[in-house]
């Protein structure tokens, strides 16, 4: 098999497909690597890096993309990447489908095999292979740090000369992967941490991380078979709402990290619930990029309202390219590695990962909700 890797052409993407350390390991399996120039340089991997790891070196994705049958990307190829691949190509990379259905008919009529790594279940077995879990660490770490830097105050306690200064409140809203990191590492940085998920099994992660879990009072348990949260009905939202009003009143950092696969990110914040937030305060808004959980994001922006700054950020991942790209990598490389057999990914729909991630196969959209959604 030849495997390639392009230079990321998205706004703001630094990461890169594959890193030099997983290319020296897929090599010595046989698997010849082909990858663009400075295609790993924005991660801080160079061309020399790739050829000490036993790839060759191409000048652009065209070169990479003529000869490659498998490729490795970060971000879904742009509409002149899609018109590049041959027939035949399997592609493996971030796609989201069933947010843009038609990327995935245009991959089929083109008869590209889509493996779409946002799609892997969350099983046991995947775990090594799930890429939202490994960005979304970088995701929750991220947002801490860009509020800490917005915040007009100390994250930490402190005891001085001029006086005691009281440890900042953050608010974590949603603790999955992304919601338990920032929970870490806002700890870490001496903050007093409050969280609140919709999952009545995270409450003891919640607490195992040092932070207090919000309770509304009422009994929920909104999580999918695959773990994720789900959106609760009108009656438990609004009792949130009050509950989660009430403890802003006294938050200086809220993180905003709910996100549902496949569907606008749930609303958690209402204006009227900012704005009872102290002046000075920041709201992080991890879910920006799709919709938002915060009414008044907009992504990509900072917006004052009342005092308080909602930032929208986009693509936090990239903000720390080298670890990501690391971490994307070695995700891929335990799915490739799943997948290879007699020197090729093999495609079998028997198993479950094979079944959930493979969007496109064979001139068809195979993953029913993607094809209901692009019908």
């Amino acid at each position: 098999m030849k495997l390639g890797v392009i230079r990321e052409t998205a706004d703001r993407e630094r990461r890169v497909g594959l890193v030099p350390e997983t290319a020296r390991r897929l090599a010595k399996k046989g698997i010849e690597i082909v990858v663009e120039t400075d295609a790993g340089r924005a991660a801080g991997f160079v061309d020399s890096d790739y050829r000490d790891a036993g790839a060759t070196m191409a000048a652009d994705a065209t070169a990479v993309l003529a000869q490659a049958r498998t490729v490795v990307k970060v971000q879904a190829p742009s509409d002149d990447e899609v018109a590049a691949l041959a027939g035949g190509t399997n592609l493996v990379s971030l796609l989201f489908p069933l947010a843009n259905p038609s990327l995935a008919g245009r991959l089929a009529a083109r008869g590209v095999n889509a493996i779409a790594l946002d799609r892997i279940p969350r099983t046991t077995l995947a775990q090594a292979m799930d890429v939202l879990s490994s960005q979304a660490t970088i995701a929750g770490y991220r947002a801490v740090i860009l509020g800490a830097a917005e915040l007009p105050k100390f994250f930490p306690l402190l005891m001085t000369a001029a006086g005691r200064i009281d440890p900042a409140r953050t608010l974590i809203l949603g603790a999955g992967v992304a919601g338990l990191q920032a929970i870490g590492i806002a700890r870490r940085l001496g903050a007093v941490v409050e969280a609140y998920d919709v999952r009545a099994a995270v409450k003891e992660q919640v607490e195992s991380l040092g932070a207090t879990f919000v309770d509304i009072g009422v009994a929920t348990d909104a999580e999918t078979a695959g773990g994720y949260a789900k959106e609760v009905g009108e009656d438990v939202q609004r009792r949130a709402n009050e509950v989660i009003g009430e403890h802003l009143e006294h938050t200086d950092l809220c993180i905003t990290t709910a996100l549902i696969p496949g569907r606008p990110a749930p609303k958690l914040l209402t204006a009227e619930m900012v704005r009872r937030m102290p002046p000075g305060a920041v709201v992080v808004d991890i879910a920006a990029e799709q919709g938002g959980n915060c009414e008044l994001t907009r992504a990509g922006e900072t917006v004052e309202d009342s005092g308080v700054r909602i930032l929208g950020p986009k693509n936090l991942p990239s903000d720390v390219p080298h670890d990501a790209s690391q971490m994307f990598s070695r995700n891929v490389e335990k799915l490739l590695l799943y997948m290879l057999a007699d020197g090729e990914l093999q495609f079998d729909f028997d198993k479950e990962i094979v079944r959930g991630c493979v969007t496109t196969f064979d001139g068809k959209i195979v993953d029913d909700e993607v094809a209901q959604a692009a019908a």
